[in-house]
């Protein structure tokens, strides 16, 4: 015992003076040393592997990554390592390292026995959890405590939307400006990291909302607001775009025709999801129509002024099948029988049924598909999201698919990556402290059995993860997932741990 302390004392003595990665970061090496040695924090080493750090710089085989608590301290070529004899080694030879993943589009993580397992042993080190109310806000505290194993949580407000909405409770309406100002406060009160609006807006509540965000500086995204125009909202400050709602209408030579006819369309509070229906249909239709020069355009305001487009592809391929397309999906023993339930009965909602219906969502996909590959080429920034909770899009299994997709748009793998990695973080506020492997950075990381370089397939052969660096590795997260399996076959109110909070329409 007195030797292996002493080999962990000269170790952390040479990491105290051997990084001139953290210096150059603004960080004082000794920190980490000196915390780790105090708190007897394991040392933590990924010795071997070829760093893809996120960034577009090249791979970097035979490096190791030094960890210290929850935070990257050291990387570099193995070769310059002093002996391990003081740390715990994980062996990466003949594997990729490369930052935890980020699902930009997520819900429902407060089912807290099966969603954070999921998320962990997919590579998902943390999410943007789309609408928040108070039993989510309850598991991003354990989470954030360490009180629950799970991945980092970015949550919305409220969903934000019209008098008419398709959303039942916890969906916060306003009908005007000073109602929308009032909900913007609260959600500033309860902690949001930042609001999300939604389809069903009336234009003042609209502007009040993104004036108020602008005055607490606090972001806001979401759903195109029907009567508002997407330049013009992203103009006003909105961050995303989710989904490519009205993003065909806006690239299409029928733009005028397709909004003059939703405008001259009321909101329906008997039936509100008529004007949902025409509005998806009007998109598909100007997919049909799709005009370069218009499309420039749109791209180009949307590069102007930030804003960031979210194609959620893994749910728009579901909704875009027949309905029977995923009964034996064999994701499905993870999730309990009231979600299996819920799904099957919801998906024939929007699921294609008719031979015509079927070929027509599959072109319709496919122009979803090459949109964001011109958005991409145009400079747009691209969320990598899923919407995971609706019927068929599995927490962590589906950002595998969304990445699948992101290559098939016409990203490379290595931008694919990039778009759930670096330029997450950078989206989300935290590029100083997420997204790459880097000194002072946080300990988040996926350590794969090949290259995601070459295949963005590899991203499902898992090795080993590290979240907040805590070190799960094959066997560990095999177990995760069998208690995740065990917890969904039990009854309902022990399966999951909150009440069921399942979503209401096919998209949210």
């Amino acid at each position: 015992m007195v030797r292996v302390e002493a080999n962990r004392r000269d170790f952390l003595r040479w990491l105290a003076t051997a990084g001139a990665g953290l210096a150059a970061a603004g960080i004082v090496p000794a920190c980490f040393a000196q915390e780790a040695a105090a708190a007897g924090t394991d040392v933590v080493v990924v010795l071997g592997a070829t760093v893809v750090d996120g960034t577009d710089g090249p791979p970097r085989p035979h490096s190791a990554v030094v960890l210290t608590g929850d935070r990257i301290a050291w990387v570099g070529p193995a070769a310059d390592l002093p002996p391990l004899d003081g740390a715990r080694v994980v062996d990466g030879r003949g594997r990729h390292l490369v930052p935890g993943l980020w699902d930009t589009h997520t819900h429902g993580i407060d089912y807290e026995q099966l969603w954070p397992p999921m998320f962990l042993a997919n590579g998902v080190t943390g999410i943007r959890e789309m609408q928040g109310y108070a039993e989510n806000r309850v598991t991003r505290g354990k989470i954030a405590r360490g009180e629950l194993l799970g991945p980092r949580v970015v949550l919305a407000s409220s969903i934000v939307d019209g008098p008419v909405s398709l959303l039942g409770p916890p969906v916060t309406r306003v009908a005007n400006a000073e109602e929308a100002r009032a909900a913007v406060r609260t959600a500033a009160a309860q902690g949001s990291d930042f609001v999300k609006v939604y389809f069903y807006l009336p234009r003042d509540a609209f502007a009040a909302i993104a004036d108020e965000c602008r005055r607490l500086a606090l972001p806001f995204a979401g759903h195109w607001p029907y009567r508002i125009r997407q330049l013009d909202a992203a103009r006003a400050g909105q961050r995303s775009f989710e989904h490519l709602f009205g993003s065909p209408i806006a690239t299409s030579g029928r733009r005028d025709e397709f909004l003059a006819r939703l405008d001259a369309t009321p909101f329906d509070p008997k039936a509100p999801r008529d004007f949902f229906n025409l509005a998806r249909e009007l998109d598909r239709q100007a997919t049909l129509a799709y005009d370069p020069a218009t499309a420039d355009h749109y791209f180009a305001g949307l590069k102007a002024f930030g804003s960031r487009l979210s194609p959620t592809f893994a749910v728009n391929r579901v909704i875009s099948r027949p309905a029977e397309t995923y009964a034996h999906d064999p994701r499905l023993k993870y999730l309990s029988a009231d979600i299996r339930a819920y799904w099957a009965d919801r998906l024939p909602l929007f699921a294609p049924g008719t031979p015509e219906q079927i070929a027509q969502q599959d072109a319709y996909f496919d122009a979803q598909l090459r949109l964001v590959g011109e958005a991409h080429r145009a400079g747009v920034g691209i969320l990598g999201g899923t919407d995971c909770q609706n019927p068929y899009v599995f927490p962590g299994f589906s950002l595998h698919d969304e990445l699948d997709f992101l290559v098939e748009a016409g990203l490379s793998p290595r931008r694919a990556l990039r778009a759930v990695t670096r330029d997450a973080a950078a989206f989300l506020g935290r590029a100083d402290t997420d997204g790459t492997i880097a000194a002072g950075k946080v300990a988040d990381l996926v350590l794969l059995d090949a290259d995601p370089l070459a295949d963005i397939r590899a991203v499902r052969r898992i090795d080993t993860v590290v979240t907040a660096g805590r070190v799960l590795d094959r066997a560990t997260l095999d177990r995760m997932l069998a208690d995740v399996e065990a917890a969904a076959n039990r009854p309902v109110a022990a399966a999951n741990a909150r009440s069921p909070r399942l979503p209401v329409h096919g998209c949210c």
